[in-house]
């Protein structure tokens, strides 16, 4: 097997030819010129051969010693980036193995919850879905029945009337006051609305004062009637004045719930 100084010396072996200087006598020098030149023959004849095939694949730019050692670090950089690549591969495949082996505990956990999974399934059958809806309409209707009723709008006669109307109420229930002159046809026009919407509205609690038992200002009784006064919970959520310039003197229940329903002071029915 050719070692690594056969390879780097590898044209100087192939090609030198050389003749013993210890061996022989001055006969067999005389004699040997020919049995030399036929030596050399021989020699020459064997250096023609092709050299020892390598057992690396790879290719190199020259093919002299400078290169054979190029072509060495070049497999050993080879060799040392596979060992990286296939220790990659080795931590990579180690980490999914722990990720998908699961321990006794979390086995235990994982069938417990699809065991609570199942009773919850059994449970949101038909049978129990009518109960629950039956037992929901029940608790809705009993809200319904403890919600102060109305259906008409109140007259307030004094400022005591019209503080109690707001403060004493109970705090679910919208209170909806209009402050009137009766010498203005658009408060006429808003006691024909307000009187059809506490009809359709029975759990909102309209109220009328007039503008002067109110103690309102004589400039207020004139430009800003007809005026809405939104109250719950003993504060004020709308304040709406001078609303004969939104909607004119003459307009219908329609129009007011409408407006009312725009700025959220009554529910869509």
């Amino acid at each position: 097997m050719a070692t690594l100084d056969d390879k780097i010396l590898g044209e100087k072996l192939h090609n030198y030819c050389s003749s013993s200087e210890d061996e022989g006598s001055d006969d067999e020098e005389r004699s040997g010129d020919e049995e030399g030149g036929a030596s050399c023959l021989k020699s020459s004849a064997k250096s023609a051969d092709p050299p020892p095939i390598n057992n690396w694949n790879g290719a190199a730019s020259n093919t002299g010693p400078k290169g054979v050692l190029e072509d060495w670090r070049r497999y050993k950089q080879l060799e040392a980036e596979n060992r990286k690549e296939m220790e990659k591969e080795r931590i990579a495949l180690a980490k999914k193995l722990t990720l998908s082996v699961k321990t006794d505990r979390e086995e235990q956990q994982a069938k417990e919850r699809e065991e609570l999974e199942d009773e919850l399934n059994e449970l949101l059958d038909e049978e129990f879905l009518m109960k629950y809806h039956k037992q929901r309409m029940q608790e809705l209707m009993s809200q319904l029945q403890k919600t102060p009723k109305f259906g008409n709008v109140i007259t307030l006669n004094d400022q005591d009337e019209f503080l109690n109307a707001i403060d004493k109420e109970d705090e679910k229930v919208t209170v909806i006051i209009h402050i009137f002159n009766s010498k203005a046809s658009a408060c006429t026009a808003m006691d024909g609305c307000l009187n059809i919407l506490a009809a359709d509205y029975p759990t909102i609690k309209f109220c009328r004062i007039e503008a002067d038992v109110a103690g309102l200002s004589k400039y207020f009784r004139v430009d800003g009637v007809p005026a809405l006064l939104v109250y719950k919970g003993g504060q004020i959520i709308g304040n709406f004045v001078q609303l004969a310039t939104e909607l004119g003197n003459d307009f219908f229940a329609a129009d007011v719930q409408r407006f009312l329903i725009e700025y959220g002071m009554l529910p869509e029915n």
